[in-house]
């Protein structure tokens, strides 16, 4: 299996998240979902979770979280850590994650949309004194079962516009549409001409409608 990037990282991305969920939760007060999609938006989850070493190696938890607050407009949120010996299900949460990521190379973006973080914490009476393989399977078992609508019905439908009204104005016929929406047809394998012609319509980039860009 092709890791996330390379283990020599693993310990301080652990450390990172640990420390940044248990901060931004416990200290800051904010709601768990809230602040994963905080951390979603400040563009530092991408970075982290290609093992970036500026955000892996060069700052701790506490900077990490303090450094997306700022980042995101939410500075006034920002509190004096409290320093405590325990390990918190928050802290557990953000361990057990980063090393599921970086074992499975999953985007933290998906895994969230499926597995949201206040699940993970949840699974911490269970699986905290657990060897992490068993963990890591829980978590693949239920990445998997979760079904989502496609992207490009996911936009369509956020911008009220019917499939049939999206065939007439794109010019994309209709069953194609259909088809794209219900995975029978596979949209990353479409025409160029096709996804420029739905992402036009739509408003949103040819990258936006893949299930699986690439990175």
């Amino acid at each position: 299996m092709i890791h996330a990037y390379n283990e020599s990282y693993l310990t301080d991305a652990k450390s990172s998240l640990a420390g940044m969920f248990h901060y931004a939760i416990n200290d800051c007060n904010i709601n768990a979902d809230w602040f994963a999609k905080l951390f979603l938006g400040s563009g530092y989850a991408e970075k982290l979770e290609i093992g970036n070493p500026s955000i892996l190696s060069g700052m701790s938890g506490i900077e990490l979280a303090k450094a997306i607050l700022t980042k995101v407009g939410s500075a006034d949120q920002i509190v004096d850590p409290v320093f405590t010996q325990d390990r918190s299900p928050e802290y557990w949460a953000g361990w057990a994650l980063a090393e599921y990521q970086w074992y499975t190379g999953k985007r933290l973006k998906d895994i969230f949309i499926r597995i949201p973080l206040s699940h993970i914490i949840e699974m911490y009476s269970v699986y905290h004194e657990m060897d992490i393989s068993r963990f890591i399977e829980t978590m693949n078992n239920t990445y998997d079962s979760v079904i989502l609508d496609t992207k490009l019905k996911q936009i369509r439908e956020s911008r009220g516009i019917s499939q049939t009204e999206l065939a007439e104005m794109s010019g994309v016929k209709l069953r194609s549409i259909q088809m794209y929406e219900q995975k029978v047809n596979d949209i990353d394998k479409a025409q160029s001409q096709t996804l420029y012609k739905l992402s036009r319509v739509l408003g949103c980039k040819i990258e936006d409608l893949l299930e699986n860009p690439i990175e």
